[in-house]
């Protein structure tokens, strides 16, 4: 084990980055997330590659783009991973919570899965059996979905924010929290094997669901809305103003979103999930304590990210889809004492799969084919790196975002551009002008000079990367 950490991997699931207390967002309570900011390396322009969960955790997990991995949407078949090379190297993988591929149970190099998927499946095995069904069934409660709460009065005003009404140890969060720390406490510690712990809480994901107590914590509390315009709204492409009604009319995720909500449903909205945060920081603070105590932290690297943001309701939306900063960039934190500088702040663009190599590089694994991910060790370490100048970031059609066939997302510090296949709508966006992304510029004569510019760097990204993955195609397949 000699030079090989252990190595803890925490993703969480539809996470803004805009949800941790440290990192200037006063409104929420995250203690746990601040002290791995605080003693550790964070990255604050990490994008995901795909806006919805499947694509971008494929990504995360193979170091390709979606269209060269060929996971488009979820449900669409993700079976392999540089998990497979870990445990081939000697690590003990272990899986406890969501990894969302398809099918759920497929092993990815897991020697152990203790699978926990989304909270109201539908789309993709909808009758699977995941340990979080089983504890409920044990217990002999029906859990909390779509069905039930379909029966409420409130549930098309509610925005999907419903009350955990069942006993707090069985929600989701809770008890993929609970779970990791009873494998870490009742599994024995391997000498010979170092350990890769891959936990995915399957929040603060819709339904927002928090248990009466963390809400009450929110519900009063003085959260910023982002305003909706309607000239923000009437300038947004076709295919996005199709997707808000289309979440008006289907309840996704227990969702019924509103074209117009008030501030009072919006506020309650964010005031659910932010609570949810809240609630998977304290797991993260007990897992910390259980790898404490069991002797992991002498020699541990842990890593927090998420799938992808939430835009609730900001811009009109619901949940995800979009290319909005609020989808695509994601909290990053990489913590390990005594290892890497204390209070880092990594601002440069980077990719989410660029923490696969990095991961790789700690356990001195090579791979015999090279990826479209970049190592961010050299980052974390504090040495000489230099970010990306663009990122890349892609969705298909799917049953949500069904008005076009493909979007596909490229964003500098500057500027971001997202174009819709065969379309002539798209978006533009001057971020330093405009970092909220409300003024759409891409019918402004002034800027076709720089549309034309990043439709040229989109084209040749596509080119380059067809060529340079032409022999790996279906790795992961």
């Amino acid at each position: 084990m000699a030079d090989r950490p252990h190595i803890v991997f925490i993703i969480t699931d539809q996470q803004r980055f805009d949800t941790i207390n440290a990192l200037g967002f006063d409104y929420v309570d995250t203690p746990h997330l601040d002290r791995l900011v605080n003693e550790g390396v964070t990255f604050t322009n990490q994008f995901i590659t795909a806006a919805s969960c499947a694509p971008a955790r494929a990504s995360l997990f193979t170091g390709y783009y979606p269209h060269t991995h060929g996971v488009l949407r979820n449900a669409d078949l993700w079976r392999h991973s540089w998990i497979e090379d870990l445990g081939e190297s000697g690590y003990r993988c272990i899986n406890v919570g969501k990894m969302h591929s398809y099918p759920y149970d497929t092993p990815l190099g897991f020697a152990e899965r203790y699978v926990v998927e989304n909270k109201d499946r539908y789309l993709e095995e909808r009758w699977y059996f995941d340990e979080w069904d089983k504890g409920l069934r044990a217990r002999g409660l029906v859990k909390q979905q779509r069905e039930l709460y379909r029966k409420r009065p409130d549930y098309r005003e509610s925005l999907g924010a419903f009350l955990w009404e069942l006993p707090e140890d069985l929600h989701s969060d809770n008890f993929v929290g609970d779970m990791a720390v009873w494998w870490l406490d009742t599994k024995p510690r391997s000498e010979e094997q170092p350990l890769f712990l891959e936990i995915g809480f399957p929040g603060p994901h819709p339904p927002y669901d928090p248990t009466p107590g963390w809400a009450e914590k929110y519900v009063n509390r003085d959260i910023p809305l982002l305003e909706v315009t309607q000239e923000e709204l009437d300038n947004q492409p076709q295919p996005y103003r199709h997707m808000r009604q289309h979440n008006v009319e289907i309840d996704h995720d227990s969702v019924v979103h509103q074209l117009e909500p008030s501030r009072e449903a919006r506020h309650r909205q964010r005031a659910y999930y932010l609570a949810n945060v809240s609630m998977i920081d304290e797991k993260i603070g007990e897992i910390v304590s259980a790898l404490d105590r069991n002797g992991y932290l002498d020699d541990c690297v842990v890593i927090f990210t998420s799938d992808h943001g939430d835009c609730l309701t900001d811009h009109g939306h619901s949940q995800k889809w979009t290319m909005y900063d609020t989808i695509t960039k994601v909290p990053t934190i990489v913590w390990s004492p005594g290892r890497f500088e204390a209070g880092q702040v990594v601002d440069g663009l980077c990719q989410q799969m660029d923490l696969g190599p990095m991961i790789l590089d700690l356990a001195g694994v090579e791979l015999d084919q090279p990826t479209e991910a970049i190592s961010l060790l050299p980052a974390v370490k504090g040495e000489e790196w230099t970010e990306r100048e663009y990122v890349f970031a892609e969705q298909a059609r799917d049953g949500i975002m069904d008005g076009t066939d493909f979007v596909t997302m490229v964003r500098s510090r500057d500027w971001k551009l997202v174009h819709f296949l065969e379309e002539p709508w798209g978006q533009l966006f001057d971020l330093n002008a405009d970092p909220d992304e409300v003024e759409n510029l891409w019918d402004s004569p002034e800027h076709a000079e720089k549309k034309q510019e990043l439709l040229a760097v989109l084209r040749e990204w596509r080119i380059r990367s067809a060529y340079d993955t032409k022999d790996v195609f279906a790795e992961y397949r």
